[in-house]
């Protein structure tokens, strides 16, 4: 953990969902309320929804009856930083768990979040986003299963994480008062960001392969447009993070890397553009260097949300 300093077992989790007209809403919350819950440990489920009405708000409270507690927050201004601050506002939990709209969660998923926080002695620790694809799906984008969603783990160490699927001590001193950045509320990134200045501050943070949530892909993510856009604004915060505490000088040879990358990238889409899986695996790639270009420009994408 930041500190390194050995806490007492937590008792209370809160686990943040945020929402925007979401309908599949219901069935991440289905799967929540019926997660087996850690000993004596008291659990709560709170949903920040992000419209301007509070469009969730009925649905959420048909849960008011349910084995967990569900609260509802309305964060209006549409903006998903303001709606992930809106839950860090309102949690009381020891530990804080992360889980999206549009996921289900694994009956043990909770438990094996917590087991491996604790074990390793983590400040953060995230578990693997599953993609469930549709039946019509391309099948090279199955087999390449670009969706699905893990932490990278890079010279050893994890470096910064997702929302998708995590928890958080909220008592160690790197995590208590960090906040998500609302300049990256409407554009992505914001929880990258986050858990890399959670990192930066000293935080250790950790993988759990077996802490698993599902999530169905939806048709118009399959497109090549979406999946081209994803790639880029992935390596445009990765260029910015990898622009913070260089100096100006060293950036220009930043910029040199990635865009020699993209080209070895798109070279090699190239010569396996008879491969539909290995043409678009590359293609991305070399994407995703100049999103870091641009990154690294300080040049950032439109707003999606």
């Amino acid at each position: 953990m930041g500190d390194a300093m050995i806490q007492a077992p937590p008792k209370s989790i809160d686990i943040c969902v945020c929402t925007f007209r979401r309908p599949q809403l219901a069935t991440t919350l289905d799967s929540l309320v019926q997660l087996v819950l850690p000993d004596a440990i008291k659990v709560r489920i709170l949903v920040a929804d992000n419209d301007a009405s509070p469009s969730a708000q009925t649905l959420v409270e048909n849960y008011k009856n349910a084995a967990v507690p569900v609260q509802y927050i309305h964060a209006p201004k549409q903006n998903i930083s303001m709606a992930r601050n809106a839950c860090l506002d309102h949690a009381t939990g020891d530990l804080i768990a992360w889980i999206d709209d549009d996921e289900t969660a694994a009956k043990d998923w909770l438990i094996q979040l917590l087991d491996r926080l604790q074990d390793g002695d983590f400040a953060a620790v995230f578990g693997p986003a599953i993609a469930i694809y549709p039946p019509d799906a391309p099948a090279h984008i199955v087999r390449a299963d670009f969706h699905s969603n893990r932490a990278v783990v890079r010279g050893g160490q994890v470096r910064t994480g997702h929302s998708c699927n995590a928890l958080v001590d909220m008592r160690d001193p790197t995590t208590r008062a960090l906040r998500f950045d609302i300049a990256k509320g409407r554009t992505g990134g914001e929880d990258t960001d986050y858990f890399h200045r959670m990192w930066a501050a000293g935080a250790t943070l950790g993988v759990c392969e077996t802490a698993q949530v599902f999530e169905k892909v939806a048709p118009g993510r399959l497109r090549l447009s979406w999946l081209i856009r994803r790639s880029f604004n992935s390596g445009n915060i990765f260029g910015e993070l990898s622009r913070r505490g260089v100096a100006m000088i060293a950036v220009p040879g930043l910029v040199a890397a990635a865009l020699a990358k993209a080209s070895y990238c798109f070279a090699v889409a190239l010569v396996n553009c008879a491969s539909a899986m290995k043409r678009l695996w590359w293609l991305r790639r070399g994407v995703m260097h100049l999103g870091v270009i641009a990154g690294l420009a300080r040049i950032r994408p439109k707003a999606q949300y």
